[in-house]
């Protein structure tokens, strides 16, 4: 595997259990992709870098004590950033630290689907990065729209990687993204 490629666990953090929004549903789905998706990696030699989500109060806050990996997920990473906004890449340092260390190609996975993980790709592929996106390595919660309307976790999956694919992405299973590079996207 080449070394100009970083896997980013983007707020993969106990946090998320004591939102309001947090439905137990579908993690048992995330967690197997995910932590497989760490462990190759590791063995593909891959930086694996994790990112926490901080806030100033509340469950995202340093104070809280649940800025840690998502249970049962274990995860040796690389390097470990911590942010403030949706993208990964804004105000975390994290872009700095990838073009310092030659990452031309970065493979998204976290929580949540549609919010940090999506913003971080559109974001990545904006800056150049080729970007793969592992959605079955991503969790999210059902939503409910202006109308009424609840949207299923699979629901805003299945958005998110349409939204992104050939535009943003590859969008890629965990074997796809230990692979290989992605083919170039479609601007």
């Amino acid at each position: 595997m080449s070394a100009d490629t970083a896997l980013l666990v983007i707020d993969a953090q106990e946090s998320f259990r004591h939102r309001p929004y947090f439905r137990e549903e579908g993690v048992a789905l995330y967690l197997d992709p995910q932590q497989a998706l760490i462990d190759g990696a590791k063995a593909a030699g891959i930086r694996v870098v994790q990112i926490f989500h901080v806030e100033e109060a509340g469950a995202f806050s340093e104070a809280s004590g649940l800025l840690r990996p998502f249970a049962p997920l274990r995860i040796e990473a690389d390097v470990v950033f911590r942010k403030r906004r949706h993208s990964a890449l804004v105000g975390s340092g994290l872009d700095v630290w990838l073009t310092e260390n030659g990452i031309r190609r970065i493979i998204v996975s976290g929580i949540r689907t549609e919010q940090c993980c999506e913003t971080t790709t559109r974001h990545a592929s904006d800056l150049g990065y080729e970007v793969d996106y592992v959605g079955e390595a991503t969790l999210t919660f059902p939503m409910t729209d202006v109308s009424g309307h609840e949207w299923t976790a699979a629901e805003i999956r299945a958005r998110t990687e349409l939204v992104l694919a050939g535009r943003f992405a590859r969008i890629a299973t965990v074997e796809d993204a230990l692979r290989g590079a992605p083919a170039k996207v479609a601007a």
